[in-house]
């Protein structure tokens, strides 16, 4: 995740940051990260020091720290402390310099830190190349003026860090352990354009040899448990060490503290026992950790190997209500080793036997939405299928069906696994390429994973007495891979889940670099000739595109053809004059550049996707579908294609007062009233119809919180675990088209589309006006009431209403397991935030919104 993004958002005008990278100070008694970012302003660079909670994704998870200006006396060094003596890693630790200010930092391993670094050298004139800098010598002394008169002088401070830095110590920052292993990404050879890059992937087999590595692979949900003693019985269990380590745990952490802010200690916990318990017959160095809540993967190689890993990037994709909460999802770690692309993907998917559809759902969309950026700008992101290896492991929650317990319990007793495996959902989920198509998982041959009383090897004895199923799973595909072992381990006993393992031998394209050098200069020759020889043209399968029919949160695609004729060509979308990005935001092209060689071609996906930031306007005619995209050939011409369709208008992304005025349902009003009550101002509601009394709330919120109420008082988990996209899109046709019998759909799915139509509203229950007062009285409920009387009518009922509806599932907490704080913390947000164009909240922010819904779930509110 680029997270320059959120470093950009606090800047001033004129000032842009170029690069953005995370990580730890070193010297400091606990683990406190830190988000470093290369700043321009007008000609001269510093470095930008934030503290973040989380990974930053927007201005509200980072708050400025100091400011170092690259200017005379910048340092930059890379050294290695004492404390990372023990154990070799291939983290990257760095001091950092400005006048008397300074910062030793520990950056992770990979393409990120290699190119931040590089990019800090670039700034920095007169530093000498890294031909002439070896290890040991003296730090890179760099000089460059840096206008920071709005910085705060006394913030760049800091007292110098507690290990000292000797000059035997240092290393050049520009020799990066993979710059070997990034030999075709880099600029090593002046690889001057995508052609070479291209036609040099082409001719692979030409100056590459198969050589085979061992990979171990191991999941282990530990159900919110500390580490308790070595997990050596797990991850050292064969003689032989491997040559690399991916190792993956779920529920790290079950507390509402990490599953709402995603904070928790757990994770150094863990990583500190993987580190401990590795392979004591090799040296290891961590690559990466990620994680999203409670999922966490882990990725080392040996540290002589580390010099062949590259390209390193890593991702998350939460897939729990309304398809972001990370209680439920993936994080994955893709790189290169040697020449061959590898993506290692852990996974939490949907819990409970009957949501098989569900956990199908969660996998296809960790697959569409994990998407890792490339070093090289010009090409589109990677999805996880586009690598030559995947390892997949995690609590797939995959179930036993069709047995019940005593059968499945004499069935392990028996050691009759394979006839046991005949009624595994996963197994018969693929069998109907229903879910991880084209993947393989060698022959179970040891008992169920879960589920086990804590502390023994004895089934699960509480109350809800859960059946044994091969929850735990590792998966594969690609080629030259040979499974060596797949097992469990039941020496481990602190979770209700057993750990499992699976030992790879996986065969990696290496590069031959005298046969790879002669392949480049022999494309080089070639190109030469060729050169300016014609301008690229190219063929498309049509150029206008209709999408019949939109619908709210629905994807619909349209697919293209780009041919190309007899010259290698580079293709974009671009931005028509005035306009900043290529197409209106309901639209996109995938991929939206890349690259063709002669007589190739290439499938480009125009997706039309709805959501909350794009149905108003379109509910109301400001906005229609309708749009011209430019392709743009480099050195030729361009291509434009119309995209136009027709957009059913839904209750979704309609503000509250606009229903409250809807007694048929949307689908059934004209265009022309639809937009009449759309564009009423709030405040003018009252009196534009006095003719006609508005409806004390919208009908739509009504049929989903009645539902609910009749149905899902006593539904375990509710408002936590996700519905089904194909109900929630019935459930949406209900309430446009008026189908007010019922609502088809599970209690979850139905859940989920309240949240969603909450979510969508263009002014929220709460109005932006009191948005600050809100906060203000977060621990007054006498004012608070005063500030929900003074609210629009429409508003003010719907937002008593769904108190009401709330504090009448606390009273069957026993069974739902609700509590008023999950409720108010689900909520909050939902019902209170800033107005568009102020910044998005802090968690001090969320926090008082919570806490103002908190105190209306705890009392009554009997005022009219």
């Amino acid at each position: 995740m680029d997270q320059s993004v959120a470093i950009q958002e606090t800047l001033a005008e004129g000032q842009t940051c170029l690069i953005a990278v995370q990580g730890v100070l070193v010297g400091v008694e606990s683990v406190e990260s830190r988000l470093l970012g290369l700043v321009r302003s007008h000609g001269e660079h510093a470095i930008f020091i934030y503290t973040h909670r989380r990974m930053a994704i927007t201005a509200e998870d980072v708050c400025l720290e100091r400011v170092l200006p690259i200017a005379e006396g910048f340092a930059v060094e890379e050294v290695t402390p004492d404390s990372d003596l023990r154990v070799i890693g291939s983290d990257v630790t760095v001091q950092l310099r400005s006048g008397d200010a300074g910062l030793l930092v520990r950056l992770p391993f990979g393409s990120q830190t290699r190119t931040f670094l590089q990019d800090v050298g670039q700034c920095c004139p007169g530093v000498v190349g890294s031909e002439d800098i070896k290890q040991n010598e003296k730090n890179l002394a760099v000089n460059q003026s840096w206008s920071h008169d709005n910085v705060d002088k006394a913030a760049l401070r800091q007292s110098k860090p507690k290990t000292e830095v000797t000059s035997a110590m240092v290393r050049s920052s520009t020799m990066m352990v993979s710059d070997k292993a990034s030999l075709l990404s880099v600029k090593k050879f002046e690889l001057r354009d995508t052609i070479v890059k291209s036609q040099l992937v082409q001719k692979e087999d030409s100056y590459t040899s198969i050589q085979n590595f061992r990979f171990f692979v191991g999941t282990y949900n530990v159900n919110g448990q500390s580490p308790r003693g070595s997990l050596q019985p797990w991850l050292s269990h064969d003689i032989e060490p491997p040559d690399i380590y991916c190792v993956g745990f779920q529920e790290l952490d079950l507390s509402k503290e990490a599953f709402f802010f995603n904070d928790t200690p757990k994770e150094e916990e863990w990583f500190k026992a993987v580190t401990d318990s590795l392979h004591p017959g090799a040296k290891y160095a961590k690559v990466k950790l990620i994680r999203l809540v409670g999922i966490m993967l882990l990725l080392y190689v040996k540290a002589d190997l580390a010099p062949n890993i590259s390209e390193v990037e890593a991702e998350t994709v939460g897939t729990g209500i309304m398809g972001r909460m990370g209680n439920k999802g993936g994080v994955a770690i893709r790189f290169k080793f040697h020449n061959t692309g590898v993506c290692v993907v852990n996974s939490h998917l949907a819990a409970h036997t009957e949501e098989y559809e569900r956990r199908n759902q969660d996998f296809k969309d960790i697959c569409s939405r994990m998407q890792f950026c490339q070093a090289d700008p010009s090409l589109p992101p990677l999805t996880i299928n586009k690598h030559d290896v995947i390892l997949w492991l995690g609590d797939l929650n995959y179930r036993i069906e069709e047995l019940d317990m005593e059968k499945v319990k004499k069935f392990v007793e028996e050691k009759a696994f394979l006839a046991l495996y005949q009624h595994d959902q996963l197994k018969r989920q693929m069998d109907e390429k229903a879910v991880f198509e084209g993947f393989t998982e060698g022959e179970i041959s040891f008992q169920p994973t879960y589920k086990y009383d804590t502390g023994c090897d004895d089934w699960d004895t509480s109350e809800k007495c859960r059946a044994p199923a091969w929850c735990d799973r590792i998966l594969w595909k690609g080629k030259n891979i040979t499974q060596l072992s797949y097992r469990s381990h039941m020496a481990l006993k602190i979770s209700d889940h057993k750990p499992v393992s699976s030992m790879f031998e996986i065969g990696v394209k290496v590069v031959n670099e005298e046969l790879y050098r002669k392949a480049f200069e022999e494309i080089v020759r070639s190109l030469d000739k060729m050169e300016n020889a014609n301008i690229p043209s190219v063929t498309l399968s049509q150029r206008e595109f209709f999408f019949k029919d939109v619908k709210y949160m629905q994807l619909q695609v349209e697919k293209l053809t780009i041919r190309n004729g007899q010259v290698p060509c580079q293709f974009e979308f671009i931005s028509k004059p005035d306009e900043d990005t290529y197409c209106k935001e309901w639209l996109i092209a995938n991929p939206c550049k890349g690259f063709l060689l002669p007589d190739s071609e290439i499938m480009v996906e125009l997706e039309m996707f709805v959501n909350k930031s794009t149905a108003t306007n379109l509910n109301s005619g400001e906005d229609k579908l309708e749009d011209i995209l430019v392709l743009h050939l480099d050195r030729g011409k361009d291509y434009f294609l119309s995209v136009t369709g027709n957009y059913l208008p839904s209750c979704f992304g309609s503000p509250i007062h606009t229903l409250c005025y809807m007694r048929e349902p949307i689908q059934d009003m004209s265009a022309e009233s639809i937009r009449d009550l759309t564009l009423m101002p709030l405040r003018m509601s009252g009196e534009a119809f006095q003719s006609e009394k508005p409806l004390d709330i919208p009908k739509e919120l009504w049929m989903m919180v009645d539902h609910l109420y009749r149905n899902a008082s006593q539904q375990e988990d509710l408002f936590q675990q996700p519905g089904l996209r194909s109900e929630f899109e019935h459930i949406r046709d209900c309430l446009d088209k008026g189908m007010h019998d019922t609502l088809l759909g599970s209690n979850h799915s139905v859940a989920e589309a309240l949240l969603l139509f909450l979510e969508s509203l263009p002014e929220p229950v709460i109005c932006y006006e009191f948005y600050t007062l809100c906060l203000e009285s977060a621990s007054n409920y006498v004012l608070g009431r005063q500030i929900v009387s003074r609210m629009p009518e429409c508003h003010k009922n719907v937002f008593k209403y769904l108190m009401a509806f709330l504090r009448e599932l606390l009273k069957n907490s026993g069974k739902n397991r609700l509590d008023a704080n999950i409720l108010a913390s689900i909520f909050g947000g939902l019902l209170l935030h800033p107005p568009p164009g102020q910044p998005k909240p802090d968690i001090t922010e969320k926090r008082k919104a919570q806490q103002f819904i908190h105190q209306f779930l705890l009392r009554e509110d009997n005022s009219p």
